[in-house]
């Protein structure tokens, strides 16, 4: 679409997803065992006819620039899309303090004396949902706006989480708080929403007239969007919001990504892969199809190239190159995969070694775990969390959220019980 140029905000350290994000970019964490959290709103930017697509990040963004550059080769198709890695310059020294200050200390190379867009998208690279961007894009114009909002409604447990806001009649934005704190401050944004009584809550997805947003970053004290800018902006600038219906999700946090990633295994899931008028895009892995020997699959996601000896999987994903060893038991867990095959040789020598192989060993039983791309999990290993801690850090694995994360080539010796 002509005149609006996309910018995906890819977080900063991403401690809440931490230790997924221990050695890459938020949006590079994968996602439905195949896919990347930066595949959700690139693949949505292309239905969306977006045509000039700009990725914020700071920290860890290798990995994502080996995806990006895999995945997104669009030739002469005239379509272009660029990581942006935070830098120092002569004018600053620091970190991107928050979102609308990653967009302040980047505006050079969005906005250009060649390529000066009309109109400017901000996105977030950690939520889930599928939506073409026309529709709020068309409401943007049709009301001369000069900043339009993303809203979704939330329920009164949710809320706290999010930007809240108030909308007129008319849909213009009357009022906004970021992440209220008290009962007293919620209650006054309840409002009848498209899900019924409720609250409207900020999908973190903006729409700027460039001249707006140029001038508004350009505030030093304006470091957040939904923090500083928007409730700056309500009375001076024309802000209206754009409702959104349909299924979106927050997956900033392990507890919200562990939970949506095994939502898509439901019978009929409120978000899926499977939808081929609106696909999500990623890369080609040129892997065979799974192997399953003598196995027990329930309700469960097997990724290409993964194989399974012998073992029980249920409500489960398993990624890209999974090795699953005999009597294993895999219940409500996410296993994110490997990004090669080791040799029988590598195997040989790592056992001599006294390091398992990449995988699951014999005999383990995991519940309600997160096993990270080329983590190795020995013979006899139970990480099932049966004293139900919360929070927690061990030799090569963590607890959050209740639930057991073992990092990206984290190492579980034989026989640990978590």
């Amino acid at each position: 679409m002509a005149g609006i140029t996309a910018v995906i905000l890819g977080g900063g350290r991403g401690a809440r997803l931490f230790p997924l994000t221990k050695d890459r970019a938020k949006p590079g964490v994968p996602i439905a065992g195949k896919f990347r959290l930066i595949d959700i709103p690139m693949s949505n930017c292309i239905h969306s006819g977006l045509e000039r697509i700009f990725i914020l990040t700071q920290f860890n963004s290798a990995s994502l620039n080996h995806h990006i550059a895999e995945t997104y080769q669009f030739g002469l198709a005239g379509r272009s899309v660029r990581v942006l890695a935070a830098e120092q310059t002569n004018d600053s020294q620091d970190w991107y303090l928050g979102t609308a200050d990653a967009v302040r200390r980047t505006l050079a190379h969005i906005v250009t004396a060649r390529e000066r867009p009309a109109h400017i998208l901000i996105l977030s690279g950690d939520h889930l949902y599928r939506m073409d961007y026309r529709a709020m894009i068309q409401q943007h114009l049709a009301r001369d706006a000069d900043i339009t909002v993303g809203v979704t409604p939330v329920s009164r447990e949710e809320a706290p989480r999010f930007g809240v806001l108030g909308l007129t009649e008319q849909g213009d934005l009357s009022q906004f708080v970021e992440k209220p704190e008290h009962e007293a401050e919620l209650d006054a944004f309840e409002a009848d929403t498209p899900a019924g009584r409720g609250f409207l809550g900020s999908m973190g997805i903006y729409l700027f007239r460039t001249s707006v947003l140029v001038a508004e970053v350009g505030d030093p004290a304006h470091v957040d969007f939904g923090r500083d800018v928007l409730p700056a902006a309500i009375g001076r600038r024309a802000i209206c919001g754009h409702v959104f219906a349909g299924y979106w999700a927050d997956i900033g946090t392990i507890g919200s990504f562990f939970d949506a990633n095994l939502s898509l295994l439901d019978r009929m899931p409120r978000f899926d892969f499977y939808n081929e008028e609106f696909p999500i895009f990623s890369a080609r892995t040129h892997l065979p199809d799974a192997k399953i020997n003598q196995c027990v699959v329930r309700e469960s996601m097997l990724g290409e190239g993964s194989i399974i000896d012998e073992s029980m999987i249920s409500r489960s994903i398993v990624g890209p190159r999974s090795f699953v060893r005999q009597d294993t038991h895999i219940n409500s867990c996410l296993l994110l995969g490997a990004d090669y095959y080791e040799s029988a040789e590598q195997i040989a020598d790592n056992l001599a070694a006294g390091i398992p192989p990449i995988g699951i060993g014999r005999r383990c039983m995991l519940h309600r775990a997160i096993i990270d791309k080329n983590a190795r999990v020995g013979d006899d290993v139970l990480l099932l969390n049966e004293a139900g801690v919360t929070e927690a850090d061990g030799d090569g694995w963590y607890i959050r959220e209740g639930i057991i994360v073992v990092p990206k080539g984290g190492v579980i010796p034989a026989g640990t019980v978590v």
